[in-house]
């Protein structure tokens, strides 16, 4: 008997285990290939899991642990049909498919996809009606057959938008309602623009509504085709490209989702990305506030040891040349072996560079700088402080080219050996990564407190800069 009860118990606990992860058992007409789990995430579908389809056609996705809740897809052997179907809590799912006809499909051990199916049946018989009204009014040769087809259609797209409401409001927790209330367009102010207030107006009423119907605590939303380019548009287009605006907003976003580990999560792995090489000159300073407020203190403790590492090397190598922030001092030599630091040199401009006589780049780079210092630039009081970036055995090569090209006038430093090796005793930071010097030639010019006021702009982007900056009033 206590053999008996111990068998019992152990398929117990099995049955418990199992029950904790997911399968999904698929049926079709394929006898062979490699079908695939996938899910949305923005316009892609990832791979959650794959398998060989046997020659029964029946086969099974499955896991110890469960997955993310969201829109997952069964995509067949050839990869050229899918049927789409919802993941929530219940992850014991069977799909029996017709691959030719998939309104037949039909999924069992889901409530999820009972509702998602019936919605999209209706929606298909509806898009069937929408479909007829608009090639009948297209084709319509009278103005009371087009008035007819218009008038049939407006009733066709509001009893769809009435069914798509009525789920949304009699069943709000349903993951179905959950994604059609974010699938909602963000409203808009319909105040026409008259005036530049009424402008504003429309901006800050849509800014404010932007987010209505989705909920950062509900982490079903993540796996969808929907979520990230709304999330995108929000901070690339609709957002002020201000970092204090962003950073404010980002802490914000994140303490919605607290309490919600998958969203939070995704947030912050994705504002990192985005920040850690930003498409705005000084934006980096928004990857420095994530470094310091959010991993530094250990929050993201689900990266890998190579992630963490290459966020906090990249932080580093940003956080003493912000946009805004005074440069960094060098206390480097001439060409002569003068002292001549950064700090003495007196000029309401100062274009530091680090550039290299053996790089292909900076040979093409460096006497176009000067003919737009030349042209340009020097009239407007700016100096150039040119750091050798390279100096085992180029200080030949590097005063060559110096006389060669005639940029004798400009400051010409470099590091000496015994600097460089003090520095290295010392464990300071070096000049290349207080001004995160990966690449050749590196452009940073200054004001006349050496405080970086733009940073690796192109030759062009540095004179537009300077002239816009020296076209300010007063």
């Amino acid at each position: 008997m206590r053999k008996v009860f111990y068998i019992f118990l152990l398929l117990f606990i099995s049955n418990a285990i199992a029950a904790q992860g997911y399968k999904i058992t698929v049926t079709s007409q394929h006898k062979s290939g490699i079908a695939y789990l996938v899910y949305y995430m923005g316009s892609k579908l990832n791979i959650q899991d794959s398998v060989a389809v046997p020659n029964s056609g029946t086969f099974v996705f499955k896991g110890a642990t469960k997955v993310q809740p969201g829109i997952y897809a069964v995509v067949f052997p050839g990869k050229r049909m899918q049927t789409d179907f919802l993941i929530d809590n219940a992850q014991l799912i069977t799909i029996k498919v017709d691959t030719a006809n998939f309104e037949k499909t039909q999924i069992t051990g889901s409530p999820a996809n009972v509702l998602f199916q019936q919605y999209q049946n209706f929606v298909a018989q509806k898009g069937k009606l929408l479909q007829a009204e608009r090639n009948a009014y297209n084709q319509a040769t009278t103005k009371a057959d087009s008035t007819l087809h218009e008038k049939k259609y407006a009733q066709y797209n509001n009893e769809l938008n009435d069914y798509r409401e009525n789920i949304i409001k009699t069943k709000p927790k349903e993951m179905l309602s959950v994604l059609l209330s974010a699938l909602k367009a963000s409203p808009q102010l319909d105040k026409i623009p008259v005036t530049k207030q009424d402008s504003i107006d429309n901006y800050y009423y849509y800014k404010s509504h932007y987010w209505d119907g989705i909920s950062f605590t509900d982490d079903r939303i993540i796996r969808t085709p929907f979520f990230l380019p709304k999330l995108e548009s929000y901070y690339r287009e609709v957002m002020p490209q201000q970092n204090d605006s962003i950073i404010k907003d980002i802490d914000y976003k994140l303490l919605l989702a607290r309490t919600n580990k998958e969203m939070y999560k995704f947030l912050l792995n994705w504002f990192t990305d985005e920040y850690i090489n930003p498409k705005y000159m000084g934006q980096d300073a928004i990857f420095v506030h994530l470094f310091d407020k959010y991993h530094s203190k250990g929050i993201s403790n689900w990266l890998n040891e190579k992630q963490q590492e290459t966020i906090t090397r990249r932080a580093f190598m940003l956080m003493s040349n912000l946009v805004g922030e005074k440069a960094a001092n060098l206390d480097f030599v001439d060409t002569a072996g003068k002292p001549t630091p950064l700090y003495g040199i007196d000029a309401p401009y100062t274009l530091l560079v680090f550039w290299d006589p053996t790089c292909g780049h900076c040979k093409e780079e460096i006497p176009k700088i000067d003919s737009f210092y030349r042209a340009n630039w020097q009239k407007k009081g700016l100096k150039i402080y040119a750091v050798l970036s390279e100096t085992d055995n180029l200080k030949t090569t590097w005063v060559n080219y110096i006389n060669e090209h005639r940029i004798g006038d400009w400051i010409n430093v470099y590091q000496t050996k015994a600097a460089k090796e003090l520095d290295e005793k010392e464990q300071r930071a070096t000049y290349k990564q207080l001004y995160d010097v990966i690449v050749t030639p590196t452009y940073y010019l200054l004001d006349k407190d050496k405080r970086i006021i733009a940073k690796k702009l192109s030759r062009e982007q540095i004179n537009d800069f300077l002239e816009f900056k020296t076209n300010q009033k007063p």
